[in-house]
């Protein structure tokens, strides 16, 4: 009997039963009333999510293309940027402002490490012509959070804009976007959001919409303008929306609202917490500190003489449990669980049980069951406070 697919990555995540449900509604006209009042009701539920009361935009696309309008919508060709880089994905942000023409300088950290502020400071000090800072708020391909916080501080204090792409992260870790003076904050739909890939999410403040009054970069399907128009004056977007995926999204965005955001954000440190506390009892190193770990994956270091593939696809084979590899230069030596969304404990102990019986199978000495008894001490404590 095939085993039940359990999804551990950090994006597509599981689906919620009445989500996927809700995916089945009959299609409608998007210029429609009904469409109308679809995507209004999306855009409220979203901005309780976001914490904010700025405008937050629905792109038909996935979170790159939300990194990219970021850009676009904001800047103009040679401006200067800071990209704060701790990992793939930052590089990648920068890699998409500079294919735009921004003079971008890279601020490298140590993979495995968050940003430093201090030296952001000094950044921005020495040079009073940035323009921006781009930043992620949650580096999935080594689990470390970077705290947008004090990073909004600093954008104050020099009268530059914060980007920030909180793709892996928004749903699963808290960001005020208000209160923490994030300019433009991207996610998607298919991450914490737990909603098929298809649609991103953007909030952006009235300092960038005015920043983009003066942005030359080339837009058209990008154009937050085109977007902030369009609903402000018919609650519609610009060009069709993915429909299916936004009944889906309601459908998330009223069960989060129900359990509210506190307890989604705890829900999430917990299984963290089992997690992590699991791969130590096993004995695997963790890549980075409890301190500034991901709350939505965790990166873990690949014992000696197992190859990531060889355990990937073992997992996948024998317990129908999907794992994730890194990138760049982790490629190889590490492998992540992501823990976001429509995780449960069952789902977490599954994982780290099938985890146990393919190392153990691959030579890797293992006590079975010790793993699983850390999780589940970590579940029990917490359900008695």
């Amino acid at each position: 009997m095939k085993e039940k697919r359990t999804l551990m990555l950090p994006g597509p995540t599981p689906i919620p039963k009445k989500a996927r449900l809700a995916g089945a509604e009959e299609i409608i006209g998007h210029r429609e009333l009904e469409c109308e009042e679809l995507l209004e009701e999306v855009v409220e539920g979203l901005k309780y999510v976001f914490q904010t009361k700025n405008d937050v935009l629905v792109l038909t696309c996935s979170g790159t293309g939300g990194l990219e309008a970021s850009i676009a919508n904001t800047l103009s060709k040679g401006d200067k940027v800071l990209s704060l880089c701790t990992g793939a994905f930052g590089e990648r942000y920068a890699t998409i402002a500079e294919n735009y023409g921004v003079n971008v300088e890279r601020l490298d950290f140590n993979w495995g490490e968050s940003i430093d502020i201090d030296l952001v400071e000094e950044k921005l000090e020495a040079d009073n012509k940035i323009k921006a800072i781009l930043m992620t708020h949650n580096e999935t391909s080594t689990g470390v959070i970077n705290h947008p916080k004090p990073i909004g501080k600093l954008a104050q204090k020099y009268d530059c804009l914060l980007l920030i792409d909180a793709v892996s992260s928004l749903a699963g870790i808290e960001l005020k976007t208000d209160e923490w003076a994030a300019d433009v904050v991207v996610t998607s739909s298919q991450k914490a959001l737990m909603t098929s890939p298809g649609l991103c999410l953007v909030s952006v403040s009235p300092k960038a919409l005015k920043a983009g009054e003066s942005a030359d970069l080339p837009k058209f399907y990008w154009s937050f303008k085109r977007a902030k128009d369009r609903y402000d004056a018919k609650k519609q977007t610009p060009s069709t929306p993915a429909i299916s995926t936004l009944y889906m999204l309601r459908e998330v965005l009223r069960e989060i609202k129900e359990e509210g955001l506190e307890n989604v954000f705890r829900r999430h440190k917990i299984v963290t917490k089992a997690i992590r506390e699991s791969m130590k009892a096993i004995g695997l190193k963790l890549l980075v500190s409890d301190k500034i770990a991901s709350k939505t994956v965790t990166a873990v270091k690949l014992p000696q003489g197992i190859e990531y593939n060889v355990l990937r696809q073992k997992l996948i084979d024998d317990y129908n449990v999907y794992i994730t590899g890194s990138k760049g230069q982790l490629k190889g030596q590490v492998f992540r669980i992501g823990h976001l969304g429509n995780v449960s404990r069952i789902d977490i102990l599954s994982t780290i049980s099938a985890l146990e019986l393919a190392l153990l199978k691959l030579g890797f000495e293992v006590e079975l069951g010790i793993g699983l008894q850390a999780a589940q001490k970590v579940f029990y404590e917490e359900e008695r406070r």
